[in-house]
């Protein structure tokens, strides 16, 4: 009995000392453990999805490529899937398996160090959001404690929810909605069972079952999943043989980011790093809906980058991109991926010159041949900056130009019917030039439209933001405003003449000249805006005052330095294209200019709106003001130098502009419905070239990407404001129409600002000249008003 009673006290003493140990161990792994219940508000890393105006994806921005979903979000079968393989006991215990546990100690044990963890989903969770991955028997007690206590505060399947979310499944996929986009091109919710029990075999070890670089490995690991949900009773023996046979075929769904629209996304990338910081940009889940619309978008770039390759052509050939050794001919086409199946004609690509003659070239690319054809390499001239195209002639001789071994770009002029054809294909340049499109509407201030370059990838400065640049004559439509509200009206006239202007500032003379370095004399004021009279332009800005003019420039949201300089008036001052297309917003608006803005609305990842920006429109000049100029600008379309625009075929206003030297091109136009500006220009400004002009290298543009939208609108004029009258006036002398007048103009007034004397006929000659010798008065002629002055 006395020995039973030493035993008995023994085993007391051994059952106390192990609850002790036992008891200290737990204070010992639990002093320092990190509070769980901060789980709850834990915001994984998600991506941020930028959508169009049309809620189509345009982008997406991540750290970690992960979307959250819910259970209810997912295939029934896929959290089924992730139990099998993880944890099949799941909603039996309460964040711990101790008969697990003691299975991968005992294989442990066995191999000498820890090579299993026994860990459930719960414990899985844990190691992923407040553990290290260390493998270290301390992490895995702090791991059961923490574990057993998040079972006592979150249920089952708001765990197995954090649980599918959050786990890394290779390939830069976090979470099941992004694994099933990124292997199989569907979302979580399209996911089939083979499909699922292949996603449900990669939390193991993501990189070893790796479907894209390990298949066999991976489907061995999907049939042993496949093989746990028909252990478990999980899916029936059809289901699983259905399953086993089924193909799998590996996908990516598509990617849209910086395919279409890349500086309009940056731009917005832009905006809500500035606003919401970099960290919930990347991180946060976001779900923004920019302004912009996908088709404008592409058209704008397709129309962008035929126009700076037109631009480029017409200053001749730079020579090919490089020359090939006949070594280097072979792995220079090896190394080129090419689809035929995607080709279609405008496709370009990079060809090798393979032989040449006078009539063409043959040329090779990846496994293909084709031919040039001479007559597609006309524009290839010698380069001579002092001639425009025109006046040098085209190349008819292929050697001129080219040898064998040239690498140069070349497009798609036909896709052969049969494989194994030689291709038709083009010579082509890329351009060095660069320009900018912004497409807005100008009541909303919403941007359809932004592209910045010829393409990001080669430069991601934007020129519709970033580059400021003269805009020349396009800033003429704000002073003729100016003095459309300082008592000119459009049928004033005033003096097209020499101008000497001595700048004190600098000790220099300005001597401005018009494009055509011809002088017209009395001028009307609507002609000189149509026809771009840079001398009429100064001697308005001279009378309203310099101040008046960068006021009004200021009104309609301008920025920048304007110096108190009449050369303001020709546009001297840079702006930004976007900053342009502001300003125009208020003519086009009726008066009211309205601020761009790409961005309609931000909500989180819960769909909570965190901004929803309102139009900013101010007032900048009256209604009968900006109709007026819309009225002169719509013939700056009909009968002066934004002439291209007519192809519309609809009520257009537009201005072109160039800066000194053909520097910079522009052309400004609008609808009442839409307005589009187009920049174009050398990076490092220097000439494009004779002639280079808004009209030529810019509307083109233009024309090309609103010919390719306009079909989205119906026609519409611009709105007439009360207080606006017509009159049928007289085009030489300004006066209303009469008997006399050989060409008349119907123009727009501010009611009572019209002309009230009309035209006479004039008396015949000889009491003309009677009349002229006895009184000497009478209007005076443009000649001898320039005597009399100069």
């Amino acid at each position: 009995m006395k020995f039973l009673k030493y035993i008995s006290i023994f085993m007391a003493t051994m059952t106390l000392l192990a609850v002790l140990a036992g008891g200290g161990l737990y204070f010992w792994a639990a002093r320092d453990l990190p509070g769980f219940k901060k789980i709850t508000d834990y915001q994984p890393a998600l991506v941020t999805t930028v959508l169009d105006r049309e809620e189509r994806v345009l982008g997406y921005f991540y750290k970690e490529k992960r979307f959250l979903v819910t259970l209810g979000e997912m295939a029934p079968i896929l959290p089924k899937a992730f139990l099998a393989a993880e944890d099949s006991g799941f909603y039996g215990h309460e964040g711990v398996d101790l008969p697990g546990i003691f299975r991968a100690a005992v294989k442990n044990l066995m191999a000498g160090g820890i090579v299993q963890g026994g860990s459930t989903i719960t414990q899985q969770v844990i190691k992923s959001l407040l553990l290290t991955p260390e493998r270290s028997y301390s992490r895995k007690i702090k791991e059961a404690i923490l574990a057993y206590r998040l079972e006592h505060y979150l249920n089952k399947e708001e765990i197995l929810t954090l649980y599918l979310n959050q786990i890394y499944l290779g390939a830069g996929a976090y979470g099941v909605e992004a694994a099933a986009r990124e292997y199989f091109g569907v979302h979580a919710s399209d996911l089939t069972l083979a499909q699922a029990a292949l996603l449900a075999g990669l939390p193991k070890a993501p990189s070893r079952y790796s479907p894209l670089q390990h298949p066999q490995r991976a489907v061995s690991r999907q049939h042993y999943v496949l093989d746990r949900l028909l252990d478990l009773g999980w899916i029936s023996p059809e289901e699983f043989e259905q399953a086993r046979a089924e193909e799998l075929v590996y996908e990516s769904m598509p990617d849209p980011s910086w395919s279409v629209g890349a500086y309009a996304l940056e731009e917005v990338r832009r905006q809500l790093v500035q606003d919401y910081g970099e960290e919930m940009v990347y991180t946060g889940g976001l779900e923004v809906r920019a302004s912009v619309d996908i088709d404008h978008q592409r058209a704008a770039e397709t129309a962008l980058r035929n126009g700076l390759e037109a631009s480029t052509k017409r200053r001749g050939w730079r020579g090919p991109i490089e020359q090939l050794a006949p070594e280097q001919v072979s792995p220079f086409l090896l190394e080129q991926d090419f689809d035929p199946e995607s080709a279609e004609p405008g496709t370009r690509l990079k060809v090798v010159v393979t032989d040449v003659s006078p009539g063409g070239a043959a040329v090779a690319f990846a496994d293909r041949t084709g031919s040039m054809d001479v007559k597609t390499m006309g524009w290839a001239r010698e380069l001579d900056p002092s001639k425009a195209p025109e006046e040098v002639r085209k190349i008819r001789d292929a050697t001129r130009i080219l040898k064998k071994g040239d690498v140069v770009r070349a497009s798609v002029v036909a896709v052969p019917e049969k494989d194994g054809a030689s291709w038709s294909l083009a010579l082509e340049q890329e351009p060095v030039v660069e320009g900018g499109l912004v497409s807005m509407d100008p009541i909303s201030g919403e941007v359809l439209a932004l592209v910045g370059g010829y393409d990001f990838f080669r430069s991601q400065f934007n020129r519709a933001t970033q580059a400021e640049r003269q805009p020349g004559s396009a800033f003429k439509p704000i002073v003729y405003s100016v003095a459309l509200d300082s008592g000119y009206t459009p049928a004033s006239v005033v003096l097209d003449a020499p101008i000497v202007y001595d700048d004190q500032a600098t000790n220099s003379t300005w001597k401005p000249q018009n494009f055509e370095g011809v002088f017209y004399g009395p001028t009307l004021l609507r002609t000189a805006l149509v026809k771009s009279r840079n001398l009429v332009t100064i001697r308005l800005a001279q009378r309203v005052g310099i101040d008046a003019v960068i006021e009004r420039a200021r009104a309609l949201g301008l920025e920048g330095d304007f110096p108190r300089d009449l050369s303001v008036s020709l546009g001297s001052a840079p702006v930004t294209l976007l900053n342009l297309c502001q300003a125009y917003t208020g003519f086009a608006g009726q008066g009211s200019r309205v601020t761009p803005r790409l961005i309609l609305s931000v909500a989180d990842a819960w769909g909570n709106v965190l901004s929803e920006p309102l139009p900013e429109v101010q007032e900048a000049l009256s209604p009968q003001t900006a109709y007026i100029i819309d009225h002169l600008l719509q013939q700056v379309v009909s009968s002066g130098t934004g002439w291209r625009a007519r192809a519309l075929k609809r009520p257009v206003a537009g201005k072109t502009g160039t800066s000194n030297n053909e520097q910079d091109a522009w052309f400004m136009g609008f609808s009442p419905y839409l307005l589009t500006g187009v920049y174009v220009g050398f990076d490092q400004v220097r000439p494009m070239g004779k002639y280079e002009t808004g009209s030529r290298a810019a509307s083109p543009i233009w024309v090309e990407y609103r010919q390719a939208v306009e079909d989205d609108y119906p026609v519409q004029d611009f709105p007439k404001p009360e207080g606006i009258v017509m009159a049928r006036i007289d085009a030489g002398k300004g006066l209303l129409a009469g008997p006399g007048t050989e060409k008349s103009l119907f123009l727009p007034f501010k009611a009572g600002t019209e002309p009230k004397e009309t035209v006479q006929m004039p008396p015949p000659a000889s009491q003309s000249q009677n009349s002229g010798q006895s009184s000497g008065s009478g209007p005076a002629t443009g000649e001898e008003l320039l005597k009399q002055i100069f």
